[in-house]
């Protein structure tokens, strides 16, 4: 896990530091702290390297894919600028390589004394004056002004992830609204939920080593783990990044703006009495936010009910999670009823799950092949899907590998799965852009779906008589409303929400109170969705490509 979180300034000088910063602010036109394609294309140009080089410079640095490269990735960006004119091919490893290079020189850089000199002295120019004017730099130049005093308008879109707020507010925030699309399907967004670090959450049955896993990948305790063979964690723990260890009570957690966690009120005090976040500064964690679930009870202690909704909260955290890791013990393979309804609450969010197989060190090799072989009969009757999960096989602790039972081969296999997992876990970074693009376009074809529900059930509503009655009859027959939408709109019907679940909120309001269909809602998304969302992609796509 060395190469996430580490500080893309870790191996050069102060001096080259200074450098570094000048350049940054030098590059980056309107002051933001994001130097985007626009920027690039004027200020590699003093590079004299190839567009094609040029081009995999950007795709290496902006790993993330957020349409602009912040300091960190600046810097990165140099280096790789200074290895690719020193004659070296850049490839993903090139960046390691770099990183760990201290002799990697800032790279030449046709002019930029110059210019840096030239805008040092607007600078003093405009303290004299107290005005706001801006050297003109000559055509032959690229054209980098002095910072300007203005500020930067709040609907400025200098991001993928900017875009996107400013798409929900104006197109589909309104569209949730109208047809309470927060109360039956997902909160409505904050700010927070746009700029929240990638999540990965981990299920299991009690006792198969989730709270251990994170240790491992922590190579440290956080703050609040319990770990032990009976149910130990009995509380959602929000692992995450923070200034210095200690706990936060989940009352204080669901009401902070800058955490992403406000959707969790709806599920009460009994819940939130039962969530706490743990911080610590680490630089795993500055890269992606961990969720440690209760350990899902089987057996007897099946009888042991939660005093809140369970698999809700679990649902609603798939849904903001980039990764779901599912955690199985190869002695308790059997899935309980209650395993099996937190599974099927993942519903939507199949392409997120990985299997983990853990200590698997514990049985002999034909043992392995065994319950391999079981678990994987079993989880195709519980997730109902024709593809076949990806399964990792290893013992996820910091205790040596038990040889006495994993033979050579085996112990090799595990390290090799291992690797594997760390692996998809440091990638998960770099393509959370996608994610929340992916996750925009599903959320706002699900608003899109739910307003064609309830305009249809307000529809059927009569005008003066009979209103109760009527109601009645659509909640008890709501299967077939769903089909006459899904007919008269042409929608696919693996995409209808479920039944009971929908029955269930529609039967606390009155129908009657419900909007009718407002076409032009309707046409914002469509356009939002056919052509502003590719317009942003495209704004933020490789300048170079």
């Amino acid at each position: 896990m060395e190469e996430m979180g580490k500080s893309a300034g870790s191996s050069f000088s102060n001096e080259q530091q200074q450098i570094y910063k000048d350049w940054f602010n030098l590059a980056d036109s309107d002051g933001d702290g994001r130097f985007t394609g626009n920027d690039a294309t004027k200020f590699f140009s003093m590079s004299n390297l190839s567009r094609q080089q040029l081009k995999q410079v950007w795709a290496l640095a902006d790993s993330k894919r957020q349409g602009f490269l912040g300091f960190p990735e600046f810097v990165t960006a140099m280096q790789l600028v200074s290895l690719a004119q020193a004659g070296h091919e850049l490839t993903p490893d090139t960046i390691k390589t770099a990183s760990k290079m201290e002799d990697v020189k800032p790279p030449v850089m046709d002019g930029i004394n110059a210019l840096l000199a030239k805008n040092k002295g607007s600078r003093i120019s405009e303290n004299d004056i107290n005005g706001s004017s801006q050297l003109q730099l000559s055509t032959g130049t690229p054209q980098f002004g002095a910072k300007s005093s203005r500020k930067m308008p709040l609907n400025a879109v200098t991001s993928i992830i900017d875009g996107l707020k400013r798409l929900y507010i104006e197109k589909l925030k309104p569209l949730e609204a109208t047809y309470r699309f927060n109360d039956f399907v997902s909160p409505l967004l904050t700010n927070s939920d746009f700029d929240a670090r990638p999540m990965v959450m981990l299920l299991g049955q009690y006792s198969t080593g989730k709270t251990t896993f994170i240790k491992h990948l922590l190579r440290c305790n956080y703050p609040g783990a319990h770990i032990g063979p009976e149910p130990t964690t009995d509380r959602f723990v929000v692992v995450m990044s923070g200034p210095d260890e200690r706990s936060v009570p989940g009352n204080t957690v669901a009401v902070q703006a800058d955490m992403p966690f406000s959707g969790l009120t709806h599920f009460g005090g009994a819940f939130l009495s039962k969530f706490e976040c743990a911080q610590m500064p680490h630089p795993l964690l500055d890269e992606i936010t961990i969720v440690d679930t209760p350990g899902v009870l089987s057996g007897e202690k099946q009888r042991t009910q939660q005093s809140y909704d369970f698999t809700g909260v679990i649902s609603w955290f798939a849904a903001k999670c980039d990764l779901i890791l599912l955690l199985f013990d190869p002695h308790k393979l059997d899935i309980s009823d209650e395993f099996k309804r937190v599974i099927a609450s993942l519903r939507g969010n199949d392409d997120k799950i990985r299997v983990v197989l853990n200590k698997a060190d514990q049985v002999d090799t034909q043992q392995l092949m065994r319950v391999y072989g079981a678990l994987m009969w079993s989880l195709g009757k519980v997730l109902n899907t024709p593809e076949v999960m990806r399964v990792y096989i290893g013992s996820f602790n910091d205790k040596p590998i038990n040889e006495e039972t994993a033979s050579q081969m085996f112990c090799e296999l595990f390290e090799k799965e291992q690797n594997d997992l760390l692996m998809d876990l440091v990638d998960i970074p770099k393509k959370a852009c996608d994610r929340r693009i992916n996750e925009f376009v599903k959320r706002a074809r699900a608003a899109k779906m739910h307003a064609y529900i309830i305009s249809h059930l307000k529809k059927e509503m009569p005008a003066i008589m009979g209103k109760a009655k009527t109601q009645q009859r659509l909640i008890d027959n709501l299967e077939d409303e769903f089909a006459k939408v899904q007919r008269e709109f042409h929608l696919p019907a693996g995409d209808f929400p479920n039944v009971e679940h929908f029955k269930e909120v529609l039967n606390g309001y009155s129908i009657d109170k419900f909007e009718k269909l407002k076409p032009k809602m309707i046409q914002a998304v469509d356009d939002m969705l056919g052509y502003e969302i590719p317009e942003l992609l495209k704004s933020f796509r490789n300048p170079y490509a």
